[in-house]
């Protein structure tokens, strides 16, 4: 069983709260040796830093992720701050900007997921990157704030806009969507991208695979993701989560 990480997993959401214990158990008995953490809202670092501390191959990342905009205040820029600082993440994230939901207002969004891009640069971390119908623009604030490394999580765009980001250095995070054979553009991006740019994940609770439409998602079906690629690309499942480990290894400096 070829060893995997998870490279987007929120396992600190109350999804979780009946049997997080069983979820990480069934997640190393798949071979999910770590999972990365990105937060959603101010509320969730503490609660994120704990739960992250109390599981060995969970590391957490702190942001403000664009759907929790009405959440957000100003304060809690500063407060980003002093918590990258204080307990080093491995990224900061979830952040981003999400034009599909209309009552998200585009210029707060732009504001919080700059002064974040800025948090990044000057903390040195990658950032984990939210681009919901927005790939163009976050590629123009990815520019703008070079040089700066990161994923964009569950991509969803085009080759072209893919390429934009492989030049900035940026790997994109492919998970559930790619199990279901109608993502055609998607399965094509992965069957042919450089593996050097590419990062697993299960975006759990969310994005469940074929199969499983309608459930919880969860860091144990990461294989499934695995085998989708890998038999996308050719290439056998031990090579795939050996290269896309160790970029994950490589991005966030694990240990």
């Amino acid at each position: 069983m070829p060893e995997l990480i998870d490279s987007h997993s929120h396992l600190d959401v109350e999804d979780f709260d009946q049997d997080r214990d069983a979820v990480v158990h069934r997640a190393r008995d798949a071979g999910v040796s770590h999972q990365v953490v990105p937060a959603i809202a101010q509320f969730s670092w503490n609660r994120l830093a704990a739960i992250c501390r109390h599981y060995s191959g969970l590391y957490p990342a702190y942001g403000l992720h664009p759907l929790y905009l009405q959440q957000h205040q100003p304060a809690h820029l500063g407060e980003l701050d002093n918590i990258i600082e204080r307990e080093r993440p491995v990224a900061v994230g979830e952040c981003g900007l999400d034009h599909h939901i209309e009552s998200l207002d585009p210029s707060t969004q732009l504001d919080y997921f700059e002064a974040q891009l800025k948090l990044a640069g000057r903390h040195d971390l990658p950032l984990i990157v939210h681009a919901r119908q927005a790939v163009d623009e976050v590629t123009a604030c990815i520019r703008r704030h070079a040089p700066l490394r990161g994923v964009v999580h569950s991509f969803s765009g085009s080759l072209q806009q893919a390429q934009q980001l492989w030049k900035l250095g940026f790997c994109i995070g492919i998970g559930g969507p790619v199990t279901y054979e109608r993502a055609r553009r998607l399965r094509e991006i992965v069957a042919h991208m450089p593996i050097e740019f590419l990062l697993l994940e299960t975006d759990s609770p969310d994005q469940p695979m074929h199969g499983y439409q309608g459930q919880r998602n969860e860091p144990a079906l990461l294989p499934q993701v695995l085998a989708s690629v890998a038999g996308l690309r050719g290439e056998s499942q031990a090579s795939v989560a050996a290269a896309t480990c160790a970029n994950a290894v490589r991005l966030f400096g694990l240990a």
